[in-house]
């Protein structure tokens, strides 16, 4: 059984399940990726809320905001509760963490909630961070989601919550906080993706 810290998310440990490693079934239909799922539904009805307010700022598209970011956490707690692991999930997640900044980036653009050279760098790095992944998967690469990247996902996004919520300087600074870790994140995915490539 697993112990309370591993169904946390607290203990990351010991390599990943086998059922979302390449060549597994994807099994689109578990609980933790109806989760994906609604997130990915929510991401326009999100845009739609923002764009469509004064200055980006809604109470309806920040919880909206949050909501979905908060669903990046109760997708891998679902998966490590109910052990429904799968390739979709491990394709989708990412995917779907990607869009939901993305889509933060485009509102703060627009009402320029955050500033705009920092938006215009992340907004580079998850397209980028997009094209690689789909490249490494292509060469028989499964890169590894380290801590700095976790951790650079959840300041980002709470960044861009708050930027939705508040003026306050704490949104910029939690959010240049998960940029730089962002890009860190991104230097370790690379230096891995070579060293994994077939050939070396």
């Amino acid at each position: 059984m697993a112990s309370t810290r591993r169904l946390f998310g607290l203990d990351r440990s010991g390599p990943r399940p086998v059922q979302t490693r390449r060549g597994q079934p994807l099994r689109p239909l578990t609980i933790p990726n109806l989760v994906g799922y609604v997130r990915l539904a929510g991401i326009p009805v999100f845009l739609w809320l923002a764009l469509s307010s004064g200055d980006g700022r809604t109470a309806s598209a920040a919880i909206l905001y949050l909501a979905i970011s908060a669903g990046d956490y109760l997708d891998g707690f679902l998966a490590r509760v109910t052990g429904q692991y799968s390739r979709m999930g491990a394709l989708l997640d990412p995917v779907v963490d990607r869009l939901t900044i993305l889509a933060g980036v485009v509102v703060c653009w627009r009402f320029e909630l955050l500033p705009r050279w920092a938006l215009a760098l992340l907004a580079a790095r998850e397209l980028v961070t997009l094209v690689l992944a789909q490249l490494a998967l292509r060469r028989g690469v499964d890169l590894e989601i380290n801590w700095v990247g976790r951790m650079s996902v959840w300041l980002t996004m709470g960044g861009i919550f708050l930027a939705l919520a508040t003026s306050a300087w704490i949104a910029t600074a939690v959010f240049l906080l998960g940029l730089t870790g962002s890009l860190l994140a991104s230097a370790l995915y690379l230096n891995a993706g070579l060293r994994q490539a077939p050939g070396r």
